[in-house]
């Protein structure tokens, strides 16, 4: 079945827009995303709403400026870095002729190019569908001012809407028993990788900070590695060995971001159970991003979500060689560590984090004692 916000080309210029005021003022955020799926950005605003309209989600007078500063541009789609309601995205595209996507469905265009796994087809598939579900009433909405059948009871455009609801909800159901199956074939898998007693390390974070990278320059193998967001959303499992007869599993994570989707959240639950379950988080913050510290904690917000929150985890600062070489202030206060990243305060979250660069071979060998120090005082690990 064709995806619903699926066309005959791929969109080639966006318009995005933001709300000043919500997780992300900048639009870094949403600009990333959109240039991970290879499109042009052709124009960006970021805007103020003071109170929410039911019709656009915004006053009609400045929905009417951004469409028309959209078509300006030559934009081919909008873009928002929210999620309006349904009906709310119909009165979008029929104000401004043009195709409109929303945080959600732009997340789950990326997961769905990026899957390359059985499991994580069918997570992104699943969550394809629970989405297009709800939009599917605008589809028929001209049919069904048609009347139809012998006594005009029902439109035709109702009828071909019902029959798509029951085929999109049958095939809901049969991805939710085939994911089971997967689910329980990870769940034999971790458990023989339990029985051999080799400690597992996660390696989780927020999107693009490096984590592939990490785990290629601990292990020594090729996983996938592009500076985009979502470059890869399968898991990776490697071993390694942290210290002199020492073995421990590596295991690579899909990366956190604000808002994920609460569909691609329940969809991926099986493949971020990897963190829950692991014995020790590794948990990578690109130092050179200066909201590092707002992205840490959004990293361990979610993993409070996923049950992993009580996992011993180590905080590790990537991309020290992107930072700015700051000249000494000797007017700085003498109590400011070494390991916090700069632009940030000096606060207890990087106290104890490790700074490394993992394109520059810096700090792994130190990044490697703690984790077999970490491991040897959990029990997880005997010499």
């Amino acid at each position: 079945m064709k995806r619903y916000y699926e066309t005959e080309e791929k969109t080639k210029k966006a318009f995005l827009v933001n709300i000043l005021g919500g997780d992300d003022d900048s639009g870094r955020e949403l600009r990333g995303l959109v240039e991970s799926l290879g499109a042009q950005i052709a124009g960006h605003e970021i805007i103020s709403v003071r109170e929410r309209k039911a019709k656009f989600g915004i006053g009609s007078g400045k929905a009417e400026e951004l469409a028309e500063m959209a078509k300006a541009v030559e934009a081919d789609c909008m873009v928002f870095d929210w999620n309006p309601s349904p009906s709310q995205q119909r009165n979008w595209e029929a104000l401004s002729g043009l195709p409109v996507i929303d945080r959600q469905e732009l997340i789950i265009r990326i997961f769905a190019e990026r899957a390359s796994t059985k499991e994580a087809a069918l997570q992104v598939k699943l969550a394809e569908l629970s989405y297009s579900l709800p939009r599917l009433t605008h589809k028929y909405i001209d049919l069904s001012r048609q009347r139809g059948g012998r006594y005009g009871t029902k439109g035709s455009g109702e009828t071909l809407l019902e029959t798509d609801r029951r085929q999109i909800e049958k095939r809901i159901d049969a991805l939710k028993k085939e994911l089971k199956q997967v689910v329980k074939n990870r769940q034999v898998q971790r458990k023989r990788r339990a029985q051999t007693g080799v400690p597992v390390c996660a390696i989780v974070g927020y999107t693009n900070a490096g984590k592939s990278s990490l785990l290629n320059a601990l292990t020594g193998s090729k996983v996938l590695v592009e500076d985009k967001l979502f470059a890869t959303l399968d898991p990776a499992t490697r071993q390694f060995q942290p210290a002199p007869g020492m073995t421990a599993l590596l295991t690579d994570t899909v990366g956190f971001i604000r808002n994920l989707p609460h569909s691609l959240i329940n969809a991926f639950r099986s493949t971020l159970e990897e963190a829950s379950l692991a014995d020790l988080l590794i948990h990578v913050v690109d130092a050179s991003d200066p909201q590092a510290a707002a992205l840490c904690k959004t990293t361990i917000a979610v993993l409070g979500e996923l049950g992993a929150g009580e996992v011993p985890a180590v905080i590790v600062l990537n991309k020290i060689d992107r930072l700015p070489a700051a000249p000494p202030d000797e007017d700085a206060p003498d109590d400011v560590p070494e390991d916090a990243p700069a632009g940030e305060p000096a606060e207890e979250l990087f106290r104890d984090a490790l700074r490394i660069s993992v394109t520059k071979g810096i700090g792994l060998d130190a990044l490697k004692a703690r984790i077999a120090e970490m491991l040897l005082e959990s029990g997880r690990q005997k010499r």
